[in-house]
């Protein structure tokens, strides 16, 4: 089984902050895909979408997440709607362990109310929009994730020490 670890969830989760303190804790090297395709492009998502739509996004998205989840020993954060592409869940799935940062949408419009860099939010209504991609993705990450944490409104370290003891329990169980 690789080393590699991949998080998974809906935008606000915490996925790039969790994904850094988990990869400096472990000694792995940290990758975000949607920082990935902001470095590749030279762009922000926000204009990949408006060029391209979400279809020219999530086409550069599967390539980079296809890539990265063969180098060995990462971390990676993946974007919200990665699980959208059946090829992704299976590299996912099959290239590493998958923890789905699971968070209820209450907590998700908290933390992305003022963030500009969500092309899928900036709409009348984000609370809406984001309740309509959770009913969506939700199942997703579900038969995606091997290992799912709830990280509600708890601290980073209380999150990050969680991960670290349902990674341990669940390649402890692997191994049996």
């Amino acid at each position: 089984m690789s080393s590699n670890l991949f998080l998974i969830g809906p935008m606000g989760a915490g996925k790039t902050t969790l994904g850094r303190q988990l990869a400096k804790k472990l000694q792995l090297e940290f990758f975000d895909s949607d920082r990935v395709i902001v470095e590749r492009t030279g762009v922000d998502i926000p204009l990949i979408f408006e060029l391209e739509g979400e279809d020219g996004f999530r086409r550069r998205e599967a390539t980079v997440i296809d890539e990265l989840t063969q180098q060995p020993d990462i971390v990676l954060a993946t974007g919200g709607g990665a699980v959208l592409l059946p090829e992704n869940r299976q590299h996912l799935r099959e290239r590493g362990t998958v923890i789905y940062l699971h968070t209820d949408v209450e907590m998700l419009i908290q933390r992305t109310r003022h963030d500009k860099n969500r092309p899928l939010l900036q709409t009348e209504d984000p609370a809406s929009k984001l309740r309509e991609l959770m009913a969506i993705r939700d199942p997703l990450y579900r038969e995606t994730a091997h290992i799912m944490i709830n990280t509600g409104d708890r601290p980073i370290r209380s999150v990050l020490n969680l991960i670290l003891n349902q990674l341990k329990n669940y390649h402890k169980a692997k191994h049996e």
